[in-house]
């Protein structure tokens, strides 16, 4: 007897997946921002630009995903259920964790913030990429340029967050330890979650991080 689960069991397992993915990648960024020790290299551009204008971080999330996605109708790109969903949910999660969360100040509180962040933030990328219903709007402008260009996934995802990290500091974004911890523990969390929560194919076998998205996410 075959232990895959039926094809609409299996829709709705990774619909559900999607949304939990992305809800949750909203609350753990929304942690980092209340942590206030750093944050991942698009949020520090969220947080300078939310500065700039007066703005929620989470409608200049929303604002910034929906321009990047402007970006891939040159580069080709074609944007599943998952991309337009990133555009709003992430935005609308993180504007409400925030508005849950209280202010704290004392360092002792923020160092769990900041831990908790990062490990939610791996397990949410783990849900909404293993759903396979496309990837994030930034994950998607970085594959798209290294399918124009010919460079690596690599220099182009560095090149972009590089350049994103500069002018979201420079506008006001935080930068610090959360940053740095962000970048190193981002990899190993997601590629650990993207296998705890892959879902079995029609024939069988899971898949995971087989496109170029999802090498994409993995390689920061």
């Amino acid at each position: 007897m075959s232990t895959v689960p039926n094809p609409p069991r299996r829709l709705g397992r990774r619909l559900l997946q999607l949304y939990a993915g992305l809800t949750l990648y909203g609350a753990s960024s929304a942690l980092l921002v209340e942590a206030g020790l750093g944050l991942e290299p698009w949020g520090v551009l969220h947080q300078g630009l939310a500065e700039l204008t007066g703005l929620t971080i989470g409608v200049v999330s929303i604002v910034v995903g929906a321009v990047v996605l402007l970006l891939w109708i040159p580069l080709r790109q074609r944007p599943g259920l998952g991309t337009v969903s990133n555009v709003f949910v992430v935005g609308l999660a993180m504007d409400a964790t925030l508005a849950a969360v209280p202010d704290t100040r004392s360092l002792i509180a923020r160092v769990p913030l900041l831990l908790a962040g990062v490990l939610l933030n791996g397990v949410a990328t783990g849900l909404y990429i293993a759903a396979r219903f496309g990837p994030g709007p930034r994950d998607g402008l970085m594959t798209g340029l290294h399918q124009r260009t010919g460079r690596s996934i690599r220099l182009m995802r560095t090149a972009i967050e590089a350049a994103v990290v500069v002018t979201g500091f420079a506008l006001g974004g935080t930068i610090g330890a959360g940053t740095v911890l962000y970048a190193i523990s981002i990899g190993p969390l997601a590629q650990l979650f993207l296998r705890v929560f892959s879902v079995p194919s029609a024939h069988g076998s899971t898949v995971v991080a087989s496109g170029p998205p999802e090498r994409a996410i993995l390689r920061r």
